[in-house]
């Protein structure tokens, strides 16, 4: 197993769901991944994570708003959530939910960056985020498709302290990656010539499969949309799907 250490700051250290109809969320990713899942906590709006050998792995709630489309979210780690909000609207973002305490488990924050994606903030005290990643099941890859590729990535820069390295710089193929080498913690792509007028720049969640056509398969019969084929890359089997919901996620069978 891969297990995550202390979350270091401005980099993923969470996922969350948030689903017009949380029953079938529940009952969709219990099944697809083997996940356990604990029972909703009234105190937090009925919020509630999903496990994975018993240990956090993702989190759920229910929309508050029904014509609000179900969604995945990524949260980056940070050590003083009030620093984090400044930076932020420093750097050119928007909060969209301002640093609130959530217990004892941490602090969470809800921005909006200078492209358009919304992104989080956790700040760990008790809930110290996924525990497990890059393994059958687990978050395996984060990714920003953004419309403004040059100031999303000054933004993180600025923001969040992202040490960025240039993967490809081609205009068919922009991409920057957060960290280097085994350090590499979440990616982003231009996709200003691809993503459709009506789709604003937005964060992506890969989860790791041994087997993603069977996967696929699975999810089919539990009522997901293939959105995009597996399709073999240099970074392994990727697809997208949509879960019965709409809440796009991604697959990523290692090569």
């Amino acid at each position: 197993m891969t297990r995550t250490e202390a979350p270091k700051a401005g980099n993923p250290c969470w996922v969350d769901v948030t689903s017009t109809d949380i029953t079938a969320t529940r009952a969709f990713y219990t099944e697809l991944f083997g996940w356990g899942a604990e029972e909703p906590d009234p105190e937090f709006g009925g919020y509630f994570n999903f496990t994975k050998d018993g240990e956090r792995i993702a989190g759920a709630m229910a929309a508050m708003d029904p014509s609000m489309p179900s969604v995945w979210s990524i949260y980056l780690a940070v050590d003083d959530a009030d620093a984090a909000a400044a930076a932020v609207e420093a750097a050119g973002g928007t909060v969209m939910v301002p640093p609130m305490d959530v217990g004892d488990l941490g602090n969470m924050a809800v921005y909006v960056d200078p492209s358009g994606a919304v992104i989080g903030t956790w700040r760990p005290g008790t809930h110290t985020g996924f525990a497990f990643v890059a393994e059958p099941g687990a978050p395996s890859w984060f990714e920003l498709h953004t419309k403004a590729y040059e100031d999303a990535l000054e933004f993180y820069q600025t923001a969040f302290g992202w040490d960025t390295h240039t993967m490809s710089d081609v205009p068919e193929f922009r991409y920057t990656n957060l960290g280097e080498g085994e350090n590499e913690a979440a990616g982003v792509m231009d996709a200003a010539n691809f993503l459709p007028p009506e789709v604003p720049s937005h964060w992506a969640v890969y989860f790791a499969v041994d087997d993603a056509e069977a996967t696929i398969a699975r999810a089919v019969e539990l009522g997901a949309t293939v959105v995009q084929p597996a399709e073999a890359t240099p970074y392994g089997v990727l697809a997208t799907l949509a879960d019965p919901t709409g809440a796009m996620f991604r697959l990523q069978q290692p090569s």
